[in-house]
């Protein structure tokens, strides 16, 4: 994984046979498209894309809407490069946060070569799934509806939610999966794959994700911040990487910042005589030193920032468009 700056070009267009408009391609030539998956929040976009990927892309917590913006993932088959777009969950908004995170997903949606729609099939074709399905109609291309967590279903039930999305919208494909064990996911990969157009690839064959380290890093760390304290923590805390400095021992020193909104919850991620900062310290260095393969020295503080959520500056360190209503 690279810290570089990627060609924001967009995607080749294709015809309906998925090549440039008047090329001749072959087989042989090189395809490469951008695949959005969008869906419900805890449909398990974040854990499917990690599977894609084959790496770690994307935090995966309990909190519903950890994903906050557009993460990209890059997977490979054969001549074949695939972008994956783990946009954030798609509901119904009630903050600024929440409006410039569903924008951002539906945007995410318009800009890919296919669609793939992650659905908890436990949830069947609910209010929610509906909305979704309604607004995804109007969206142009492939779409693939994939039903997650299909362990917890009996085949019968499992058919009759796939049957209620169908008719509500005309999935070009329909798939049975379970993001957590890998059941049905490499059959929808190869989909994937043949649906890509063809075109030069986007990204080096070696690299995982165009998400810089030291966002990745902060992501890194608010994922052990959620997993620690989900149940006493409020859903606007956020961390930023505020140094990195690669050291000459080929180490990296990281010090990043844990903001809160308020001195109480502060005092919740300090923790008794600072335990809880530094069991959450201890597991997100631990993770980026796997993740880098290098010693990570992670220095951690807790500083309270009042309506973060409505500060422009904030909304673009996170690549969002700040919504003024």
């Amino acid at each position: 994984m690279t810290d570089t700056d990627q060609d924001d070009e967009g995607p080749v267009k294709g015809g309906p046979d998925g090549a440039g408009v008047g090329a001749v391609t072959s087989p042989d030539d090189p395809h490469c498209g951008f695949v959005a998956l969008i869906g419900a929040p805890n449909a398990g976009k974040s854990t499917l894309l990690n599977r894609l990927v084959g790496a770690k892309v994307s935090i995966v917590t309990h909190k519903v809407q950890t994903t906050r913006t557009l993460v990209r993932g890059i997977a490979l088959q054969d001549n074949t490069q695939i972008v994956f777009v783990d946009t954030p969950g798609i509901f119904s908004p009630r903050r600024r946060l929440d409006t410039a995170m569903v924008r951002t997903a539906w945007s995410g949606a318009s800009d890919a070569d296919l669609v793939v729609l992650l659905s908890d099939a436990r949830k069947g074709f609910d209010e929610t799934a509906q909305a979704i399905v309604g607004k995804l109609a109007g969206v142009k291309g492939p779409k693939f509806l994939a039903l997650n967590k299909i362990d917890t279903l009996r085949r019968d039930a499992l058919l009759e939610v796939a049957t209620k999305f169908n008719e509500a919208l005309a999935f070009d494909q329909i798939f049975m999966i379970s993001a957590l064990n890998g059941d049905g996911v490499d059959d929808l990969f190869s989909a994937i794959a043949k649906a890509m157009p063809a075109g030069p690839w986007h990204y080096p064959e070696d690299q995982l994700s165009d998400f810089p380290l030291r966002q990745l890093a902060a992501e890194i760390t608010r994922e052990k911040l959620y997993l620690r304290l989900h149940k006493e923590l409020p859903y606007e805390s956020h961390v930023e990487t505020e140094s990195w400095e690669e050291r000459k021992d080929g180490s990296v020193r990281v010090q990043q910042v844990i903001y809160v909104t308020r001195e109480s919850q502060r005092a919740i991620v300090l923790g008794k005589g600072g335990r809880t900062i530094k069991d959450i310290g201890a597991a997100a260095r631990e993770e980026l030193s796997e993740i880098l393969e290098r010693p990570v020295h992670l220095f951690l503080f807790v500083k309270v920032r009042e309506a973060w959520a409505d500060d422009p500056e904030r909304y673009r360190e996170l690549g969002l468009e700040f919504p003024n209503n």
